[in-house]
């Protein structure tokens, strides 16, 4: 007699799904690695009153935002820890690199609070919905590019306080690029309102085949 598996497809995993729960990639040590060159940047600036080491030190971590997409698509090594280590790594570099950055007299708190304010009300919201039991939502292309810049700008904020000529220059044009950064990021949060919505319908509908009360 023949097993209650005969004739039956095995299932098997569609490309989209291969490799999704592998921890050690390339593109998750490096994010990894960002919280690390983190520490090393406040050690930088604090411990050692070093300010322009500190900085490029913290611009080459912002700057593994970007590469770490990169490489996670490009080598095919896109992985579920991945989609949630990559946007915590980034909220944890620009929140702590802002809030260091606006402690160590670079730019005025109240543009530190507006970013971390925005930081606060997305990480807030992915936080409730995870706890709502509804899909993750995937990082938007136009956030990415508000984080990417605002890491950006806040490293030339540092290099800018200077009494140098250069420096007060730098600072001018920093203030001009950080605008569109700021845009972006809030087009993001805007953006996010109606993917959540669909999240939170779509966690309510009862799948096919399921019986209600």
């Amino acid at each position: 007699m023949g097993s209650d598996t005969e004739g039956k497809e095995t299932p098997t995993a569609t490309a989209g799904d291969e490799g999704l729960d592998r921890i050690w990639t390339v593109p998750n040590l490096l994010s990894v690695g960002r919280l690390a060159l983190l520490g090393v940047f406040l050690w930088l600036l604090f411990g050692r009153h070093e300010r322009v080491r500190a900085d490029v030190v913290l611009a080459v971590a912002g700057a593994t935002d970007f590469l770490d997409g990169f490489v996670a698509r490009r080598l095919h090594q896109v992985t579920t820890l991945g989609k949630v280590l990559d946007p915590t790594a980034d909220r944890i570099v620009l929140g702590v690199g802002v809030i260091a950055i606006a402690a160590y007299g670079a730019v005025p708190w109240w543009l530190a609070g507006v970013v971390l304010g925005r930081e606060i009300l997305v990480s807030a919201a992915v936080l409730v919905l995870a706890a709502l039991g509804t899909k993750r939502i995937d990082v938007l292309w136009v956030g990415k590019a508000g984080t990417f810049g605002l890491m950006g700008c806040f490293p030339l904020f540092l290099l800018s306080d200077t009494n140098e000529s250069w420096g007060r220059a730098l600072h001018d044009v920093t203030w001009v690029l950080v605008a569109p950064a700021l845009a972006l990021s809030f087009a993001a949060a805007v953006a996010y309102v109606p993917i959540a919505r669909r999240a939170l319908a779509d966690r309510r509908v009862p799948p096919a085949g399921a019986v209600t009360s």
